[in-house]
């Protein structure tokens, strides 16, 4: 836990310091989490945003894109459960006065159980070497599946417990298991009790005249109330898909974690329109493509699995989550929800529209279900972030700090850098740099020793840097440095474009979903 502790420690300090990330009103002491990003964290937080897009609308014909208003109609959100539902559990501790939501401490005490599986897992495989049979061990180590078999008991019950709004049966399951503040290390507990996320605010030119309405906690519902303009202007069939991304708004208590939870934070969401019955094979698809997605960036296998649902949302017949391995343990990175027919039926009832599709085919008219795949914009930055973060050890004892960000995503594809700031160097410098910026982005740096700068590029996850030296003048080739491997080779000038190109370009990296 204390390595985890660390790691992410540097990843906060990381993130300031090469400006992804700034605490929001810094010099007024700042917001509590809410966050700025910085000039390299804009560029990065873009270039998820767009390899999402692109993989979501461009390379799907029957999926569209819109962007709906943050304010809506208050009605909806009565329409959609929000004003009745969307509540977090939380408890108090009576010592330290803090705050926390109760289902997570639970899920922390589960993490912590996880924890001492990894611990197991590792000791046999240091034990066993090359024999080592890690799903074997999993299943028949008596040790292990009693630590997967409690951790599935808590989480089993927690579910049941909040589905059936038996708040008492939670705090409970929190004393039971011993569950202590982290602050003051007491088991003084308050009752669980409900709190309701959405903000509230008033829209008109008086007190008098004025309507309560909400920042919007999710964007989903901007998709459903906008169903009929796109298919009917889209000339849209089921199957079909709409997606948008956009800022959402929730009043967390316990937010935390850096940019993981926060007040304040952006969404990709994807609503698909399917005929009822549909739905879970649907589901199935829409499970197996989101994980390739996360899968084409090459972050490794293992930092992901799926997570079944104990507890299903009011709304759904199935739903699972993408869990990502942070530094601070697995947890949600994007859900997959089969939705029913709740959302279009529900404001069906409260606008006295109708929302349903008429179906050529069988002449029929339905409410469509729905499956859901939202992911959090600030989430996949972190996880990103947080994964590609490595101290690398080097030759004679020296090492680097490396961001490893995959190359399609990193703020800046190439560094140009002039040996000297003399000698007609430069001046050779910025013509690649003008050469090159219209098809990607280039950022130029002359400043101190070459050694230097390239350790700078390698913090900035830049993959590639090019110097430009004397030999540039002469023969028209320059060195190009790999970020990971650190190899240097010479190459012509004309060739710079397409070599960066192969490496960064979204569309080589998007064919691997295929």
């Amino acid at each position: 836990m204390k390595n985890q502790e660390d790691q992410f420690k540097k990843v906060i300090s990381h993130a300031k310091e090469y400006g992804f990330i700034f605490q929001s009103s810094e010099i007024y002491d700042g917001l509590s989490a809410v966050y700025d990003y910085g000039q390299n964290g804009t560029e990065l937080k873009k270039n998820i945003r767009n390899y999402w897009w692109k993989a979501m609308v461009q390379l799907n014909d029957n999926i569209v894109g819109i962007d709906a208003a943050i304010f809506m109609h208050p009605t909806t959100w009565k329409a959609s459960g929000h004003v009745d539902a969307f509540n977090d559990p939380l408890i108090d501790n009576k010592d330290s006065k803090k705050r926390y939501r109760a289902d997570v401490l639970i899920e922390d005490h589960v993490a912590k159980i996880e924890g001492k599986i990894e611990k197991e897992v590792k000791k046999a495989a240091k034990r066993f070497g090359e024999a080592f049979d890690k799903q074997q061990f999993l299943e028949t180590n008596p040790r292990v599946v009693k630590y997967q078999e409690d951790a599935q008991a808590i989480l089993k019950r927690m579910g049941k417990s909040l589905e059936e709004e038996n708040l008492a049966d939670v705090k409970a399951l929190i004393e039971e298991l011993e569950i202590t503040c982290p602050v003051s290390g007491s088991r003084n507990w308050t009752d669980v009790k409900q709190f309701n996320l959405m903000f509230g605010t008033q829209i008109g030119a008086s007190a008098d005249s004025s309507t309560q309405v909400y920042l919007r906690p999710e964007t989903a519902q901007g998709i459903f109330v906008n169903f009929l303009n796109v298919q009917k202007t889209g000339r849209m069939k089921i199957p079909f898909g709409i997606a948008q991304t956009g800022k959402a708004f929730r009043n967390e208590i316990v937010a935390r974690q850096f940019i993981f939870r926060q007040r304040e934070f952006e969404q990709m969401e994807m609503q698909f329109f399917v005929q009822p019955g549909s739905q879970k094979k649907w589901y199935e698809e829409w499970k197996e493509k989101r994980m390739l997605w996360h899968l084409s960036l090459g972050m490794g296998e293992d930092n992901y699995r799926f997570h079944d649902h104990e507890k299903l949302a009011h709304y759904a017949d199935a739903a699972a989550d993408i869990e990502f391995r942070f530094p601070f343990g697995f947890k949600e990175l994007e859900g997959i929800h089969s939705r029913t027919d709740f959302d279009l039926s529900s404001h069906e009832e409260y606008s006295g529209k109708k929302l349903q599709y008429f179906d050529p085919e069988s002449k029929e008219s339905y409410v469509p279900y729905v499956v859901e795949t939202s992911i959090g914009l600030d989430r996949m930055f972190l996880a990103v972030f947080s994964n590609s973060l490595q101290e690398e050890e080097l030759e004679e004892g020296n090492s680097r700090t490396v961001l490893r960000l995959p190359a399609v995503l990193a703020p800046f594809k190439v560094a140009i850098l002039p040996l000297l700031k003399r000698d007609g160097l430069p001046e050779l410098a910025k013509e690649i740099v003008d050469d090159l910026k219209w098809d990607m982005a280039v950022t130029y740096d002359e400043k101190d020793a070459v050694g230097r700068r390239y350790r700078r590029q390698d913090a900035n996850g830049t993959p590639f840097c090019i110097t430009v030296d004397h030999q540039s003048l002469e023969d028209k080739t320059v060195t190009i440095r790999h970020r990971d491997s650190m190899k240097q080779e010479r190459v012509a000038l004309s060739d710079i474009k397409a070599i960066i190109l192969q490496e960064v370009a979204v569309s080589n990296w998007l064919k691997r979903l295929q």
